[in-house]
């Protein structure tokens, strides 16, 4: 959509993800005149997509609930698994404004929280570590309260939902699991499918947003209230200065949008930069991203042009996750991310030797670390999630659904490969016979025992709480005996980049000697993670995402910045 040459707002943002839109719902709250622009013709970016946790410590939500923490603890915490990449400035700015931005976004929008209370962090052994409290998800949203602005609101992704319905991480992830062992659970999974069905039937998508979606809709009608100027389809190709300072934007029609008090970049990072991830990525051509298709480095080179710098020197430069490829009967290709699976009980991840190669059910992120530690350059990065059709029944793998979803279509498709013997899968795979039937004689032993004397799998409340309560006894072990066998093959992916444009606490870019550009903000995946390349916790991508881009709002809405 075009705008008329000459527009003048206070602020305007660039990328309507979760950084861009926090960042414009702030500055209008506050009285700023604010224009939230978008490449894509809907806006939430990959945001839309994602499971939707917010990684906050200290927050309200959680203090209602009577979790109360030292403020000493989360900087433990960090301090912990970042050791020397521990950057104060930025952490701390987190850590002293994420409480903050839940309590105003409770406060003044239309955006509410409910509390990840039983959700630990992922490296329960280090100090500091919480066992429940720190993030945060948007409630369930009824999209009808977006009217016909409902047409602006980018659709979930369909591998991770059930024909298009949103299922959230906890009791409702839960019921569906159950629904054939529990009449309450399957009472609960029953109303919710037919109340989509009926959705479908009358307004050809889902209307019970959850997740991400259900964050991104929240934010987009608070941001519709707040006076927001919303505009998708929008292209941006280059920053105005007048001097140093940051002034607008032209786009690429040519038209010049002004920006009296300063710019925010939230456009998605660089997962679908090809010669920016070149650069950086390791094994790259592996990497399969699960981000939206207009997250191009657009941020970057804008920021670049006005003389910011990026910053590279993180451990990671992305978020990965191990993903499976899907191919549908219409065609479509697309990844899936393998977040819940890995962890249950019965299931192990292999080499093509046959052997493990870490604790699968730390988090995704540590995952493909590890393979990409185990296997050589030269070889082929894949990996295979290995289980037992009772495990396949009882929880899924991948994309195949649990019990009562069919699940043949998929071995017919290719996605799936079974066997009624371990050393036939491993064949049908392309691993090693032997080595496979010794890792699985060694993991049934141990899970009789309840102890993976390999990886130590189950020992911290992250582990535990993945697994299965009914389980014993270790909630994360169980042996594979029931054929048939099945495995899914797994590579590198990616939710989306760490490394990005250099800011400090206050989100503003800084060039390469440090000193801020005056006038433009960077959040969201255009920032460098403040976590520097590390995964502390579930929710630490949109956790700063929100939390810097209210930082930002808030200064843009106070007038023109340093």
């Amino acid at each position: 959509m075009r705008s008329a040459d000459g527009e003048s707002f206070d602020v305007v943002v660039l990328g309507a993800g979760a950084g861009g839109l926090a960042a414009a719902v702030t500055a209008a709250a506050g009285g700023a005149r604010v224009a939230l622009l978008e490449r894509a013709e809907v806006v939430g970016g990959t945001t839309a997509w994602s499971g939707g946790w917010i990684w906050a410590p200290r927050n309200p939500v959680a203090q209602r609930a009577g979790i109360h923490e030292d403020p000493q603890a989360p900087r433990d915490y960090l301090r912990g698994v970042l050791g020397n990449r521990y950057l104060p400035e930025r952490a701390e700015a987190f850590l002293d404004a994420a409480p903050e931005m839940v309590a105003f976004f409770e406060a003044n929008t239309a955006l509410t929280f409910d509390g990840g209370l039983k959700i630990p962090d992922t490296y329960g052994h280090q100090p500091g570590a919480g066992t429940g409290g720190r993030s945060v998800i948007a409630q369930p949203y009824d999209a009808r309260g977006l009217g016909a602005d409902l047409r602006l609101l980018r659709l979930p992704v369909r591998e991770t939902t059930f024909w298009g319905m949103t299922i959230q991480a906890g009791e409702d992830l839960k019921a569906f699991m159950t629904m054939t062992r529990s009449a309450r659970s399957f009472a609960h999974a029953t109303r919710r499918v037919l109340r989509h069905l009926r959705d479908l039937a009358l307004h050809g998508r889902g209307m019970e947003l959850r997740n991400g979606n259900a964050l991104v809709a929240r934010l987009l009608r608070s941001a519709l209230d707040a006076g927001v100027t919303i505009r998708t389809g929008v292209e941006a190709a280059a920053l105005e200065r007048a001097g140093d300072r940051v002034t607008g934007v032209r786009l690429a029609d040519g038209t010049v949008i002004a920006a009296a008090r300063g710019v925010v970049l939230a456009c998605g990072g660089y997962p679908r930069d090809a010669a920016r991830r070149a650069g950086s990525f390791p094994r790259d051509a592996e990497n399969r991203t699960l981000a939206v298709e207009t997250a191009r480095g657009d941020g970057l080179r804008l920021a670049e042009g006005a003389g910011a710098a990026i910053d590279t020197d993180l451990a990671q430069p992305a978020a990965f996750c191990p993903v499976s490829i899907v191919r549908w009967a219409d065609g479509r290709v697309a990844p899936f991310p393998h977040i819940i699976d890995r962890g249950k009980p019965g299931v192990i991840g292999v080499l093509a030797s046959g052997a493990r190669f870490c604790n699968e059910g730390l988090g995704y992120h540590d995952y493909v670390e590890a393979m990409l530690r185990a296997i050589p350059e030269g070889q082929p990065a894949v990996s295979w999630l290995v289980c037992d059709h009772r495990f396949l029944r009882r929880f899924g793998l991948g994309v195949v659904r649990p019990a009562p979803v069919p699940w043949q279509g998929w071995r017919r498709r290719g996605y799936l490969v079974t066997a009624r013997t371990i050393p036939a899968l491993a064949r049908a795979c392309g691993i090693d016979p032997a080595g496979l039937e010794a890792t699985v004689r060694r993991w049934n032993a141990d899970a009789a025992t309840g102890d993976d004397t390999a990886f130590h799998r189950g020992t911290s409340p992250y582990m535990r709480l993945q697994g299965d309560p009914e389980q014993a006894p270790n909630p994360t072990m169980a042996p594979l005996l029931k054929p048939p066998f099945h495995a899914v093959q797994v590579v590198p992916g990616s939710f989306g980049t760490f490394a990005g444009i250099s800011v400090d606490g206050q989100a503003r870019a800084l060039d390469a000697a440090g000193r801020p550009v005056p006038g433009l903000f960077a959040v969201g995946s255009d920032s460098a993670s403040p976590f520097r390349g590390f995964y502390p916790a579930g929710g630490i991508n949109l956790g700063p995402a929100m939390t810097f881009g209210f930082v930002a709002g808030r200064a843009l809405s106070q007038g023109p910045t340093p």
